[in-house]
This record gives structure tokens, sequence and C-alpha cells, in this order.
């Protein structure tokens, strides 16, 4: 049981949930910049290839995947938005980036990894309004605390106490003198 001068604490979950959800909106937030940027990249200069499907989305676990010759060499394309009547073996029309072969999506379309995007657009905003909720109930438990016990006049109280104890106990600082208490030590040691 909680004694009435023990400081009520707040549980380590807030602090926890309030880094996460911030890790969680930076993370999105990078997905989301990567997709515009490899849609901008396509974009500038966009060249038309041809790709066969050779993996069907499967569960949580599994994506599309989409094979493509580019730059003299065989490449792959994963988690690409397919059309719903997609087989295996079926040709895909591709549109890649001029400078760079990695970088491809389904012709007509925005986004690279169009999923990626739309969960960063729904996740970001969540996860900073969880951050928020979590940053101000930590503000709130500490301003409770700090009015409860009286936390901000007692840190004004203490400087106030060490100076004066400075000033008092420690003349050698204050006034240019050596300390009293060495001079009464030195005195005993030579009698």
């Amino acid at each position: 049981m909680r004694s009435p001068s023990e400081t009520p604490r707040i549980g380590r979950g807030w602090y926890v949930a309030a880094v996460l959800s911030a890790v969680v909106a930076l993370g999105m937030c990078l997905l989301g910049w990567r997709q515009a940027a490899l849609a901008d990249k396509i974009g500038a200069h966009p060249v038309r290839v041809e790709g066969t499907v050779t993996q069907l989305p499967g569960g949580s676990g599994t994506y599309s995947a989409v094979s493509y010759q580019a730059a003299g060499q065989q490449r792959s394309a994963a988690d690409l938005q397919l059309p719903q009547d997609a087989k295996v073996g079926d040709p895909v029309c591709l549109e890649r980036a001029a400078s760079d072969p990695g970088a491809v999506r389904i012709c007509n379309q925005t986004y690279p990894q169009a999923a990626g995007v739309r969960l960063a657009q729904i996740s970001v905003p969540v996860a900073l309004l969880f951050c928020a909720l979590c940053v101000l109930r930590i503000r709130r438990h500490h301003r409770r605390v700090a009015v409860r016990y009286g936390r901000g006049n007692q840190v004004i109280a203490t400087v106030a106490l060490a100076t004066e104890a400075l000033a008092e106990g420690m003349p050698a600082i204050t006034q240019g003198k050596r300390s009293r208490r060495r001079h009464k030590a030195v005195r005993r040691a030579a009698r």
C-alpha cells in the first residue's frame, strides 16, 4: 500500500506507447515518402516494358511478384497492385524509370506500391494522434504531482537554502578567505 508521502507514479506503458507511436509515424512517413520519390522518378522519364506475373498474393505473408527485363538483366518487382483477374504467367504492362531500372510500377498507376501509400496515409495521423495523447497524459501527470507536492516551490526553496548555506558555511568561496574549519583542524594538530 502506498504511503501518503510517496509520490504517485505513472506507468512506463505511457512512455513506451508514446515512443512506439512516434516510431510508427516516422516509419510510415518514410514509406510514403519513398513511394512518392519512386513515382516521381518513374514519372520523369518512364520506359514501358512487359513483365510476367510469377507469383500472386496468397495471404498475409505472400506478395505478388512480377519479373521483367531491364538494362540487359532479368529483374523482379514485388507487391505491385496487379489486376484482379491476373494469373501466374500472364503478361503485365510495366513502367520503369529510365535512370533506375529497379523503380517500376504497373502502367497507368501513380505509385509502385499503392497499398503502402494508403497504409501510410491512414497510420501516420492515427500514430501521431496516439503519441500526442500519451504525451498529454504524461505532462498532466507531472503537473498534478508538481502541484500536489509543491515541486515548483520546492525547487526554488532548495536553491535558496543551498545559496544561504554556501554563504554561511564556506566563506573561502564567498569572501576570498580560507575556511575556518581548516584553521581549527591545523591548530589542534599543532598542539
